[in-house]
C-alpha cells in the first residue's frame, strides 16, 4: 500500500500580504493615532464621522474598483461625481424636479451614462483608458464651470439633504449606508453573476478571456458604467453632505479613488481585488486625513503621506503579487 506524502506549502509573507495587508495597514493606523489622541481620536462620534466621511471616497473606489480590475483606470470619476452633482442641484432648484425624481436623472444620466460613454470610446478608439478618461476628466469639469458658472448651487430642498446627508433614526448617517448597500450590491455582482466574474478573468488574461468566449468590448463597457453610477452615487452624497454643489468639488478624488482600491489589496495589472477590502482602503484614507487633522499636521504633509503609502503599496504587489497569479 502506497502511502502520499503531502507537503504543506510554507506561509510566506506574500500570502500574508495576499490576506491580511490592508486591515493590517488600518490597524496600525488606528493604534498610532489612538495612541497620540486617546480622548479624541477613539471616541465613537469621531470614529463614526471617519466613516460618514470616507462614503465618497468608498464609493468612488468601488467604481474605480472595476476599472483597476481590467488592468485599466478611470480618471474621471470626481468630474463625474461634480457633474452629476451640480445637474442634479440644478435639476431640483431651476426646474422644479421632485428630489428622488432629480437623483434618479442624475444618477442614470450623469453617472451611469458618461460611464457608459467612456466605455465606448476605450472599445471604439483602443486607446488605453488612462488617456480617454484624461480627456473625460477635463470635459466634464469644464462642463461642470459651464453649467454652475462657476459658483456654487445652492438652497437644495431641505427633505434632500436629510434624506441622503441625515441620519437614520438619528443614530447611523445614512451616507454611510448608502456606500454598504452599494458594497454589497457589487459584491454579489462578482461573486454570484457570470458577468462579474468574467471581468476578473478579462482583468487576468485578455486573450485567454477572448479564447474563452467572454466578449472583451462588452464587459469593458459594463466595467466603465459601475464606475460612472458609483462615481454619480458619490456626487448624491457629496451635494446632500454639503447643502449645495460645489463646481470644484471632487478635485482630485480620482487619486483618493486609485489609493482606496490599490491599498485595499487590487493589483494594478488587473484581475485580482475584492470589494470588502476596498472598504478597508477607503477608511485607511479616512483614518489617515482625520488622526493628522487631529494632531495638527499640515495638508501638504497629508498628501505626501498617502503618495508614499500608494507608491510601497504597488511595489508590494509588484514584487509580491505574482505568487497570487501562479
Amino acid at each position: 500500500m502506497k502511502t502520499k506524502t503531502i507537503e504543506k506549502k510554507k506561509f510566506t509573507f506574500s500570502d500574508y500580504w495576499d490576506r491580511y495587508s490592508t486591515i493590517t495597514i488600518l490597524a496600525i493606523m488606528i493604534v498610532v493615532f489612538g495612541a497620540l489622541r486617546p480622548s479624541s481620536f477613539l471616541t465613537t462620534g469621531n470614529l463614526v464621522k471617519i466613516m460618514e466621511q470616507s462614503s465618497i471616497t468608498i464609493l468612488l473606489g468601488l467604481g474605480e474598483f472595476f476599472a483597476i480590475l481590467l488592468g485599466g483606470i478611470d480618471l474621471s470619476v470626481s468630474s463625474i461625481m461634480a457633474l452629476s452633482g451640480a445637474m442634479t442641484a440644478k435639476l431640483m432648484i431651476n426646474a422644479g424636479f421632485d428630489p428622488w425624481l432629480a437623483i434618479l436623472v442624475g444618477i442614470v444620466f450623469f453617472g451611469l451614462f458618461v460611464g457608459l460613454v467612456n466605455g465606448v470610446l476605450v472599445t471604439a478608439t483602443g486607446l488605453p483608458p488612462f488617456i480617454i478618461t484624461l480627456g473625460t476628466q477635463a470635459i466634464l469639469r469644464s462642463l461642470v464651470y459651464i453649467v454652475t458658472d462657476a459658483r456654487a448651487v445652492s438652497g437644495l430642498p431641505a427633505s434632500f439633504s436629510t434624506s441622503i446627508g441625515g441620519k437614520l433614526f438619528g443614530v447611523v448617517p445614512v451616507p454611510i449606508i448608502v456606500a454598504l448597500v452599494a458594497a454589497a450590491v457589487l459584491t454579489f455582482f462578482t461573486v454570484k453573476c457570470q458577468s462579474g466574474r468574467n471581468l476578473y478573468a478579462l482583468g487576468g488574461n485578455t486573450q485567454s478571456a477572448w479564447y474563452a468566449g467572454i466578449t472583451v468590448k462588452k464587459h469593458t463597457i459594463i466595467a466603465f458604467a459601475i464606475s460612472g453610477l458609483c462615481a454619480a452615487l458619490a456626487g448624491m452624497v457629496n451635494i446632500a453632505r454639503l447643502a449645495a454643489a460645489e463646481p470644484n468639488a471632487g478635485t482630485g478624488y480620482e487619486t483618493y479613488a486609485i489609493e482606496a482600491v490599490i491599498i485595499g489589496g487590487a493589483s494594478f495589472f488587473g484581475g485580482i481585488g475584492k470589494i470588502p477590502k476596498v472598504i478597508i482602503g477607503g477608511l485607511i484614507i479616512g483614518v489617515i486625513n482625520n488622526g493628522l487633522n487631529m494632531v495638527g499636521v499640515s495638508s501638504y504633509y497629508q498628501q505626501l503621506a498617502m503618495g508614499c503609502l500608494l507608491i510601497i503599496a504597488v511595489t508590494l504587489d509588484r514584487f509580491f503579487g505574482a505568487s497570487r497569479k501562479s
